[in-house]
Order: C-alpha cells, then sequence, then structure tokens
C-alpha cells in the first residue's frame, strides 16, 4: 500500500485484463489506485492502493480518481444501461481533474456496427472525446483467450459467422499494449488503435487451431440466425444479451472483424501472439 498521489488509476484490476496490466504497472514501479467494486478480491501489488467505486456511484468516482492523472478505463460488463454506467464514469473523470483516459473499447465501433455491443463503445467513445479529455482508445478483436470458449459440450462452434473473418488478440498483448500507453500516454493522445492478432482466421481454421492444440476433434458448424437464437435459448438470457451473442457471428460474417493490423507490435515492441500459442498456453497452465 502507498500513500502517495498515484501516476496511474486502474479501472477492473479484479478481471483478466485489468488484473494484468495492474501487475505490469507494478512491475514498472509505478504507483497506481486500483479502483474496484470489491476491495477484498482487488490484487496485492507494490506501490498500489485500493478505492471502491463503481461505474454509476460519481462521488466515489470522483474521490477514487481525485489527483490521478492517467486513468485506464476498462469497459463496463455486459448490461443494458452499459452506456449510461460508462458516460457517468467519464463525466465523474472529468470532475476529478483526470488528464488523460485510456479506454478498452472494441474493434470496429461504430454507430452502425454489426456486433451490438460494439455501438455502446462507439457512444462511449464519442462522449470521451466531446469532453476535451485527452484520450487513447484501444479497439481489441476478439479475445483469443475467450476462443475455446466458443466450444459446445459436443467440440463444435455453432453460430452465423458463414466464411467471414476474425484476427483474435491475445489478453496479454493487449496488455502490454496498454501499458506502454500507459507509461508514456501523450505520444497517444488522441489515437485509436485496433489490437489484433497476428492471422486473420475463418472459424473453420479457427476449428482447425483447436484440433491441433487440443488433439481432439474440433468443428465448426456454420448456423442460421434463427438457428443461432434457438440454440441459445436454454441460456434463458435477455434478449438483447442473446442478440449481442449473436451478432458476435454476423460481425464476423459481414468481414467487420477481419483484417490484420501492426499496433501490437508497434505499442508493445513484439509480435502479436497467434491463437494457437495463446490456447496452448492455457491448457498448460490447466
Amino acid at each position: 500500500m502507498t500513500s502517495a498521489v498515484p501516476a496511474v488509476a486502474v479501472t477492473g484490476a479484479t478481471g483478466r485484463l485489468g488484473g494484468r496490466v495492474a501487475r505490469r504497472l507494478a512491475a514498472n514501479g509505478v504507483s497506481q489506485r486500483l479502483v474496484v467494486r470489491d476491495p477484498s478480491r482487488a490484487p496485492e501489488l507494490r506501490g498500489a492502493s485500493v478505492v471502491r467505486a463503481a461505474y454509476d456511484e460519481p462521488t466515489a468516482v470522483r474521490r477514487a480518481l481525485a489527483d490521478v492523472p492517467t486513468v485506464l478505463m476498462v469497459s463496463a460488463s455486459e448490461s443494458p444501461d452499459r452506456v449510461h454506467q460508462h458516460t457517468e464514469f467519464v463525466d465523474a473523470a472529468v470532475a476529478a481533474g483526470v488528464q488523460h483516459l485510456v479506454y478498452v473499447s472494441f474493434y470496429g465501433a461504430a454507430p452502425d456496427a454489426t456486433f451490438t455491443l460494439a455501438r455502446d463503445h462507439f457512444i462511449t467513445e464519442r462522449h470521451i472525446a466531446a469532453t476535451g479529455l485527452r484520450h487513447t482508445f484501444l479497439r481489441d478483436n476478439l479475445y483469443a483467450d475467450f476462443v475455446p470458449a466458443l466450444l459446445g459440450d459436443d467440440d463444435v462452434i455453432r453460430g452465423p459467422a458463414g466464411d467471414g473473418r476474425v484476427a483474435p488478440v491475445a489478453q496479454d498483448d493487449v496488455a502490454d499494449a496498454a501499458t506502454a500507453v500507459l507509461l508514456d500516454p501523450l505520444p497517444s493522445d488522441g489515437a485509436t488503435y485496433s489490437l489484433t492478432g497476428p492471422e486473420s482466421l475463418t472459424l473453420a481454421e479457427v476449428a482447425a487451431v483447436l484440433t491441433s492444440v487440443l488433439g481432439r476433434p474440433v468443428r465448426y458448424h456454420d448456423e442460421t440466425v434463427a438457428e443461432a437464437v434457438a440454440s441459445r435459448a436454454r441460456y434463458q438470457a435477455p434478449p438483447w444479451q442473446v442478440e449481442a451473442w449473436v451478432s458476435t457471428y454476423t460481425a464476423i460474417a459481414a468481414g467487420e472483424l477481419a483484417g490484420v493490423t501492426e499496433d501490437v507490435p508497434r505499442l508493445t515492441g513484439h509480435p502479436a501472439t497467434p491463437l494457437a500459442e495463446v490456447v496452448r498456453r492455457a491448457a498448460a497452465a490447466g
């Protein structure tokens, strides 16, 4: 713990991405404030203090971010009021005197994006820009770490993605990129980085990668949209959530998650990690 005014505030430090960034900042000797909803779950890191604040608690957020010049804003959990939570947090950050906001967005964020939640990210980006805050947007492709979770119990990936391509990015690469920006934010003022893996793959090719790494047959079944909605009915999720799940695949079909950029190597100084390596590491870790 530290009483000094931190150089960086990190949200989402109890999660996979925010926690990765917080650990990297600590390894670099950066003083930081971890802004979390549940302090009992926050990592114990040298040079880090922990403050409780939820995104939609403006008074708590203002206190948590007071005097902190640079903030990593990991997007809130998926929910119907996600945009409201984001705008509340951003406005509170402005009121707290934050100078630079680094926002974790989504690849291809746009008002008419096929993936419904990418529209939320676009609205958040525009709100941040409108405040006049110095800012950097990290538009992450689908997380490579999440790809094995696309498998059903029968080792089949199901969804209406057709022959569209996706360029999955490793969360470790995103964390490295975010850390690089947080360590020296000024050169990235106003920048939007599209973070991808090194390969643009169809889901049939993704299935082949998983088959090779996991050592068991994995295949892709191209559903229709109606089939995709029906096959997810067993989860009893609200309609907005089902639409978000299905639109992840239709966005791939539309070509909106395709394409490889050089932003990961440009920011991190190392090549982006292939999907096979991400899955291999996860399997080895158990």
